[in-house]
């Protein structure tokens, strides 16, 4: 593979609220010194609420997180897509979050609830919710997945090559998840046992967290003496699939539902899978039919509690395509390594597949025999869980490129 200031003035909130009854449990709000957080006089600019320290590249193309450009819970093989681009050329795209997006509440007073300024909330949201009446649930999960996008000259079996040229948030905060019983506690994770204990969480308990500029970076205000550098990378990176029920997130036919990651990758929840990042996934329908969404503003490995900092994200991409390759996976690579991914319903043979993606790459790539293949694995490879609640797991393998002379 090939890849091609200051200081912010701004608030902490953390909210816990108890889902289905939706009034405030608990907010903090702490006051940080110095100026506003770039953009916010600004958040429903949809073309380029960008919070960024940098400049955003150009793109030859923009997707809008319009409600027909907008899917729920999962990847459609025959909409009509939402921009034609040839192989080559960039697109910068926006995506919403689910948070605030899907619930049944009215959107402002749920959001609005959880101590969220309503001049924070994109106007994107609201028309979204105003059309989740009409949108089919049977076999969808809860993701907003901007797309498809046609990419010219593309079809089955040629690869898809997805520059990751920026990420940007849209709004300076985010949401992250717990509950006693969510995530690696859940009753139906594959590691539970019956007796194991409970974690003294109220039910539907959500943190509001604010993020914003310091010192010329982008942080997450966890807390008043709490902060997390933030990341922000798209969950969601896929391809239309070619669904066949029985397989993982596939019940209704011809539907997969946007939960378990596959061989068209989708909610991977790599977060490395960043800015500076090119990622190759196998192309299953013509045109590719790329999606992307599920936006983090940061993320732990592993997701252990089935979120991450939820957030509305803008991306730069540049898709080429590619017809002298032939992949059966994503896979991925940055200036330091490269990138190969075993994904399982169980995390034990989602390790085995990634161990043996990165032999293969290692054999066909790096013209090793498959014995000392294994053996770099395992002496210069780390192995990372990326994610454990998305029903199939996914276990990356990174390969150091400063271990090859030539």
């Amino acid at each position: 593979m090939k890849t091609s200031k200051g200081t912010s003035k701004t608030r902490i909130i953390i909210a816990t609220v108890a889902a289905g009854r939706h009034y405030l449990h608990l907010v903090l709000v702490v006051a940080l010194a110095a100026c506003a957080v770039p953009g916010a006089e600004t958040p429903n600019d949809n073309t380029a609420a960008d919070r960024a320290p940098s400049q955003p590249p150009a793109a030859d193309h923009l997707v809008p997180s319009t409600p027909e450009n907008l899917n729920w819970g999962w990847f459609p093989i025959d909409k009509e897509p939402v921009l034609r681009m040839q192989s080559g050329e960039t697109v910068r795209v926006n995506t919403l979050t689910h948070v605030g997006a899907g619930q049944n509440e009215e959107p402002v007073a749920y959001l609005t609830g959880l101590g969220i300024p309503r001049d924070e909330i994109l106007q994107d949201v609201l028309d979204f919710w105003a059309t989740r009446e009409g949108r089919p649930r049977e076999g969808r999960s809860g993701h907003v997945i901007t797309g498809p996008i046609h990419v010219e000259g593309a079809e089955p079996g040629d690869v898809l090559e997805i520059e990751i040229l920026s990420i940007e948030t849209r709004v300076p905060w985010g949401v992250n998840s717990t509950s006693a019983r969510g995530g690696v506690f859940s009753t139906s994770y594959p590691g539970f046992a019956e007796g194991d204990p409970a974690l003294d969480i109220p039910p539907g308990t959500r943190h509001v967290i604010r993020t914003g500029d310091v010192d010329g970076r982008e942080v997450a205000f966890f807390s008043d003496d709490i902060q997390v550098p933030l990341a922000p990378f798209m969950g969601i990176l896929a391809v239309a699939p070619d669904p066949v029920v029985g397989q993982p997130g596939v019940t209704v036919p011809g539907v997969q539902g946007s939960r378990p990651p596959g061989p068209f990758g989708g909610n991977l929840d790599v977060k490395d899978l960043k800015a500076g990042t090119t990622v190759y996934l196998p192309v299953f329908q013509p045109g590719a039919l790329f999606y992307v969404g599920d936006g983090h503003g940061a993320q732990g490995d592993g997701e252990v509690s089935g979120t991450a900092i939820e957030q509305s994200l803008t991306g730069t991409f540049r898709l080429t395509v590619h017809k002298d390759r032939s992949i059966t996976g994503p896979r991925a690579e940055n200036g330091n390594h490269y990138i190969l991914m075993g994904i399982d319903l169980d995390l034990d043979r989602a390790a085995r597949h990634a161990v043996r993606e990165v032999v293969d790459f290692l054999v066909e790539e790096k013209g090793l025999t498959p014995a000392k293949a294994l053996s770099l694995a395992s002496i210069a490879v780390d192995f990372r869980i990326s994610e454990v609640v998305d029903l199939t797991q996914v276990v990356s393998g990174f390969i150091p490129k400063d271990v090859f002379l030539r």
